[in-house]
């Protein structure tokens, strides 16, 4: 495929493609359009001609034929990429750094994928040099990959003891920080929406009661899949079980969404009778009725690291396993307030 055939299946000019693909300007095109022309770029693994690149900048003396690495993501906690905004963002930052170093994204699968045993062995032979894993992960996987490859990483919220590169936001310092922010507004009994199992936000959720002397109670959570109409389901539930609530720690801005809707339809008001608060700090946050405080995930910034170090350790550059870090912040907006004297629990 070449750029004059993605500029047409995209609608758009030759030199809007070029700008998007090479990223010389930050905002060479609306996100809607440089999502359509990556689509296009990831559907038919198109490859620049960087031999005709140099040509046409004269350096041809310093030609020389390097065969382009390529890369595999894995979404470990979704079926679907369309519809997950928090690993597919992350893995377009991912995309796009490969991208400028002449690395490319090859295939891209969901946890749907392996229930099938077709593509579980097609995943076993496949020709690229490295892998990343989005989410978290059953350690089968892990066994199972590392078997086949020699380069894999992973990426998310829950950090792994895996000997593998890894870039995290830690899921349980978010959740602790999230608690405690609701603590300084002076609540005392706090809730948990999200998954449980395995889930490191809940298990900082349960840690940061503890430090802070507050009674972990059963009844106040509810373990449900990190989607709105999960949040929404849960929320319902702790107002059916009269849980003993003033506010409520949502594992992600999804769920914190639909308990919202819930909250609201009940008749209660955000946040004079519950306060809410997110992780992720999506886009959506901002225009909601009150605007969700939420836990800023530098998502962008996970997926460039990891490229960078994919890229590093394909080149050799690092042997020992990598563990990176990154910090977040707390976006506070209208969703959270301190509890009314006269307030009362659900």
């Amino acid at each position: 495929m070449t750029l004059k055939e993605i500029a047409q299946e995209a609608n758009v000019s030759i030199s809007t493609v070029s700008r998007v693909i090479n990223q010389k300007k930050p905002n060479a095109a609306s996100p809607e359009v440089a999502e359509r022309i990556w689509e296009i770029v990831r559907r038919n693994g198109y490859i620049p001609n960087r031999t005709a690149q140099d040509l046409k900048s004269g350096h041809s003396d310093e030609i020389k034929k390097v065969e382009p690495k390529t890369v595999a993501i894995i979404y470990a906690r979704t079926d679907s990429m369309a519809t997950d905004f928090f690993f597919s963002n992350i893995a377009k930052a991912i995309e796009q750094e490969l991208f400028k170093s002449n690395y490319y994204l090859k295939y891209s699968f969901t946890a749907l994928d392996f229930s099938k045993q077709t593509t579980v062995s097609h995943i076993s032979s496949l020709d690229v040099d490295g892998i990343v894993v989005l989410g978290r992960y059953e350690k089968t996987l892990f066994n199972f990959l590392s078997q086949q490859h020699k380069a894999v990483m992973y990426v998310g919220l829950n950090p792994c003891d895996h000997k593998f590169d890894q870039v995290i936001c830690c899921g349980g310092d978010i959740a602790r920080a999230a608690v405690h922010y609701l603590y300084e507004l002076g609540h005392r009994k706090i809730g948990y929406i999200g998954a449980q199992d395995n889930e490191i936000r809940f298990k900082g959720y349960k840690q940061a009661l503890e430090k802070l002397g507050l009674t972990f109670r059963q009844r106040n959570t509810v373990n449900v899949r990190q989607t709105a109409d999960g949040g929404y389901k849960a929320a319902n539930m702790l107002m059916d079980l009269g849980s003993d609530i003033t506010a409520v720690f949502c594992a992600n801005d999804n769920t914190a969404i639909g308990a919202m809707r819930a909250f609201k339809e009940r008749g209660l008001k955000i946040p004079e009778d519950i306060s809410v608060i997110g992780v992720d700090d999506i886009e959506t946050d901002q225009y909601l009725t009150p605007m969700l405080t939420s836990i800023h995930i530098p998502l962008e910034d996970l997926g460039k690291w990891a490229a960078h170090i994919m890229i590093d350790r394909l080149k050799s550059g690092h042997n020992l396993p990598v563990k990176t870090i990154l910090p977040f912040y707390i976006a506070k907006r209208d969703s959270c307030a301190s509890p009314k004297p006269s307030s009362h629990p659900l």
